[in-house]
């Protein structure tokens, strides 16, 4: 079939309506899209300023995603697409998606009641999910956490919500847990004296709750004594370190010893 032979005015006719609906759609998906990303941020910042960061960023992401979906829907509609047909067909995709996907959705259904309960927020350091740090983000799908070695780590949402959450952050105040064991020839009433008065001498330890330094266990080799000051929760590490370094100090010099392990081994010969 030659050039000349074709219907031009006729084929003119007919896609006429198919490009003007192409174009149709593509403007309903472009200034969707960006209506869509408008909203989920107006709605992002809304929830932060009523709730807070983490639950408003969650919100925001959520938001996004729900009205993408939409504007795919309508952008598809104005397509002259068949709605039934294709909600038949996006169904058994969704299913099919849905199985390969099992771990995602957990996931998603994990962040959810993450932001539902928040048992964190951002900049709390936290245990969750088998590793510890300092929450950078809590997404639809992972929280993100900055270990302390300045690392990043990234914890399906799943694995948080399953497991146990230990915040250490929630409260403004933290017990401090010493183990400390000196020798059986010590006299305990000197070593008492000695480990009360590190902790009364380092003004970040707080007098309310009270400090406590009590034998608690005659062990192997030692008698344990515990030792277990308060501080505030951003005092913490610093004031262990110290402690533990002050004890092993004036326990050298009031000359109490701080027995190790040891086994005696006896040679029987026949």
């Amino acid at each position: 079939m030659s050039l000349e032979n074709i219907d031009w005015n006729g084929f003119a006719e007919q896609a006429t309506p198919v490009l003007s609906n192409l174009l149709a759609a593509v403007a309903v998906f472009v200034i969707g899209r960006i209506v869509a990303k408008w909203i989920a941020k107006l709605v992002g910042n809304a929830s932060r300023k009523r709730l807070d960061d983490t639950i408003g960023s969650f919100i925001e992401t959520l938001t996004g995603v729900v009205l993408l979906a939409m504007v795919v829907i309508a952008a598809l509609s104005v397509l002259g697409v068949d709605m039934t047909a294709a909600a038949a067909i996006l169904g058994g995709m969704a299913l099919a998606v849905g199985l390969s996907l099992q771990g995602q959705l957990s996931s998603l259904a994990s962040g959810i009641m993450l932001a539902v309960t928040r048992p964190f927020k951002v900049g709390h350091f936290v245990e969750a999910g088998g590793t510890a740090g300092v929450v950078e983000n809590i997404g639809i799908l992972a929280t993100t956490l900055k270990s302390g070695n300045n690392q990043t780590i990234i914890v399906p949402n799943s694995n948080v919500w399953s497991g146990t959450i230990t915040n250490y952050s929630d409260r403004p105040t933290r017990r401090i847990d010493l183990t400390v064991g000196v020798s059986y020839d010590a006299d305990l009433r000197q070593a008492r004296q000695v480990l009360e008065a590190v902790i009364a001498a380092d003004e970040r330890i707080l007098k309310d709750p009270a400090p406590l330094v009590a034998v608690k266990e005659l062990g192997a080799s030692s008698v344990d004594f515990v030792v277990r000051p308060w501080v505030k929760n951003a005092d913490y590490w610093d004031v262990l370190f110290a402690v533990t370094e002050a004890v092993k100090l004036k326990l050298d010099d009031a000359e109490i010893g701080i027995p190790y392990p040891q086994m005696d081994v006896h040679l029987h010969q026949q």
